[in-house]
């Protein structure tokens, strides 16, 4: 094979991570590109050594849809070597050697199963914040090739988590980590900026989280602790719904339609359509473009905006209406959210994830103590969401879960 001159393009931040080390880690905010520059480092290392044998982990790989690969493609065509490589379903082959990439979960292997991996010389774990003990004890060990090196890139969520214990609080000699964000990155699109700028403005404590990567300190008082999951799924029949809700906003907030369906004692969360500053006029087109259908059904929205329940009833959504509330509603809403046994959000619910995170109860600024009132900030998906469940939900303490076929 003809040698290859590759040109890329590293941002200032990564620079240490050219050298050489037994352990890389890339931690910080979103919009820090990260991931870019791990991707472009992994086609670079298979292209100057045909032969080298790669893995991209995550905690859970359930699809390869979410994972690493469709980036690695990407970079692969921007760097102009695709006559390098051989893309299949599960995997990315070398042409001019033995070398391919593969794509695993950790949840999916045993203490036997780890074994397969003995031959790689680099592994990239994506999404590291996810990574449990156990996976990083069976990973370590399992790359032992001299030279090896273990890649580590994370959105950092709290300091105990065992990717932060291994190489923040206990960092290895052997280890170079960066911590970089949005800032940093001179490839970071103007529309992120613009996020985090607006982000900065309502909720600095969140800003401080998402776009600056610092450890979010509030996990006693957020609402949906230990309730929520990001997974696939595809509604099937008998499921409870789909349940339509709609929250207006405009200037700082956004305006946000949710799809969702009950099925054994579950939540689901499918489709969401959230934008800022979205026109009244603009809004039929952009939620039937990103809750296909949703025009159909009857819709739940907020009933202190009947001027624009009234408008969408005339263009597009004759079934919108607004929410019965009583006081109190806030509260049975949650005591209902938390009730499942689980609320599963589809992957391409980006912003209700974020919220889940972040949606909170007041915490005492002089004692600490998690106060019973509710922050009025990353509420927005969530109180579409209670709009739509509104059928379901009992005023009081008492809620019953059932699916309706």
């Amino acid at each position: 094979m003809a040698t290859i001159a590759l040109d890329i393009a590293t941002p200032e931040w990564a620079e240490p991570l050219l050298q050489p080390a037994r352990y890389k880690g890339a931690k910080g905010g979103r919009g820090s590109g990260k991931s870019h520059f791990f991707a472009e480092a992994a086609v670079e290392r298979m292209v100057t050594d045909p032969d080298h044998r790669f893995v991209c982990i995550r905690e859970v790989q359930r699809s390869l849809r979410y994972s690493a690969k469709s980036l690695v493609e990407a970079k692969i065509r921007k760097l102009g070597v695709e006559h390098c490589f051989t893309v299949l379903e599960r995997e990315i082959r070398q042409n001019y050697g033995n070398g391919v990439m593969i794509f695993e979960g950790m949840q999916d292997h045993t203490a036997d199963s780890i074994k397969s991996l003995e031959g790689f010389g680099t592994a990239w774990v994506e999404e590291a914040q996810s990574l449990s003990k156990r996976s990083i004890e069976l990973l370590l060990p399992t790359l032992r090739q001299d030279g090896s090196e273990l890649w580590f890139s994370w959105n950092p969520d709290a300091p105990t988590d065992p990717v932060d214990d291994l190489l923040v609080a206990n960092k290895p000699d052997d280890a170079i980590v960066v911590h970089v964000n949005f800032q940093q990155n001179p490839f970071c699109p103007q529309v992120l900026k613009d996020e985090a700028a607006r982000l900065r403005r309502v909720d600095p404590d969140a800003y401080a989280h998402v776009w600056l990567g610092a450890y979010n300190e509030k996990s006693a008082a957020q609402i949906l602790a230990g309730k929520w999951i990001v997974d696939e799924f595809t509604p099937g029949e008998g499921w409870g719904g789909p349940y339509h809700g709609a929250d207006f906003g405009f200037a700082q907030d956004p305006t946000v339609l949710v799809r969702c369906w009950v099925h054994e004692r579950r939540l689901y969360v499918e489709r969401e359509a959230y934008k800022v500053a979205l026109e009244l006029d603009h809004t039929p087109a952009h939620w039937q473009t990103h809750v296909p259908g949703a025009e159909r059904f009857t819709v739940r929205a907020d009933s202190a905006r009947p001027e624009s329940i009234s408008y969408l009833r005339r263009h597009g959504f004759p079934k919108i209406e607004g929410v019965e509330k009583w006081s109190g509603s806030v509260e049975d809403g949650i005591a209902h959210l938390r009730q499942y046994d689980k609320i599963v959000l589809h992957p391409r619910c980006v912003h209700a994830a974020e919220e889940a995170r972040l949606y909170s109860y007041k915490i005492d600024k002089r004692s600490g103590d998690v106060l019973p009132d509710v922050v009025d900030a990353h509420n927005h998906v969530w109180d579409a969401v209670r709009y739509a469940l509104a059928p379901l939900i009992r005023q009081g303490p008492t809620v019953r879960i059932r699916s309706v076929a």
